[in-house]
């Protein structure tokens, strides 16, 4: 499906980024794998794949031009580097709140500047921005990683509107309660306690939320741009009913 692609991964190490690699090198895709931590761990995955791994502080313009130097052609891009920063709004840090900007917002935004200039020149491209349940709504506690996400469903949209007539596609995806070894730790039960929410009745794997950015990669999304897909089981369609 992707044969002769090259995609681009941010954040590609974790545990979603490392899927979303995966599956795109089984569908052809030569993959570009992007760290900032665990050097050993991205290049035991580009190994795997097939691919290539990249080290780059997203933030920085500077590492992000470096990053994609010697690739006349990157194809697909996939903005899914996210931190959090847990926390009560009126005891948020300054500092914290810039790195959870920075990373999440400036990073996406400098990734898709800098790459898109690069699928202008070649005709096409489809970025893939990953999103999440607080773009819809609001969670007590994540305030700059809510406020981040919110601001990248915005960019998305507008970003499609300004890069469609170089043939570039821009959507977002937006998992719902997603179990990995890091939400594990949120609470005792991850998986059931969001299961009960969920109206599938199970959390999402980062399979799932792979395999919708394969979609939006491939041709089967040609004209799909500025949109957001819930991968979230209908959790966040379902709002807080009393009875």
């Amino acid at each position: 499906m992707l044969a002769g692609k090259t995609a681009l991964v941010t954040g590609a190490n974790g545990a979603i980024g490392s899927e979303i690699s995966r599956t795109l090198a089984k569908e052809g895709a030569h993959v570009i794998v992007n760290y900032f931590e665990d050097r050993a761990g991205a290049e035991a995955l580009a190994s795997a794949i097939g691919g290539v791994a990249i080290y780059a502080d997203i933030g920085n313009s500077d590492d992000v031009e470096k990053m994609i130097a010697g690739f006349p052609r990157i194809d697909i891009l996939v903005n899914n580097t996210g931190i959090q920063t847990f926390g009560p709004l009126l005891d948020v840090l300054e500092a914290d709140w810039d790195r959870v900007i920075r990373t999440n917002l400036k990073g996406c935004f400098l990734c898709t500047q800098r790459i898109g200039r690069i699928m202008k020149q070649n005709g096409s491209g489809r970025i893939i921005n990953l999103g999440s349940g607080s773009n819809k709504t609001a969670f007590p506690g994540l305030s700059s990683y809510t406020a981040s996400k919110g601001a990248i469903e915005m960019f998305t949209k507008v970003s499609a509107a300004e890069l469609g007539e170089f043939g570039i596609t821009v959507n977002c995806v937006a998992p719902g309660a997603i179990e990995t070894e890091r939400t594990r730790l949120e609470t005792p039960d991850y998986a059931g306690t969001w299961a009960k929410l969920t109206p599938l009745g199970r959390v999402g794997t980062p399979a799932d939320v792979a395999r919708a950015i394969v979609f939006f990669a491939s041709d089967a999304a040609e004209f799909i741009t500025g949109q957001t897909l819930w991968v979230d089981g209908g959790l966040f369609s379902k709002p807080a009913w009393p009875y």
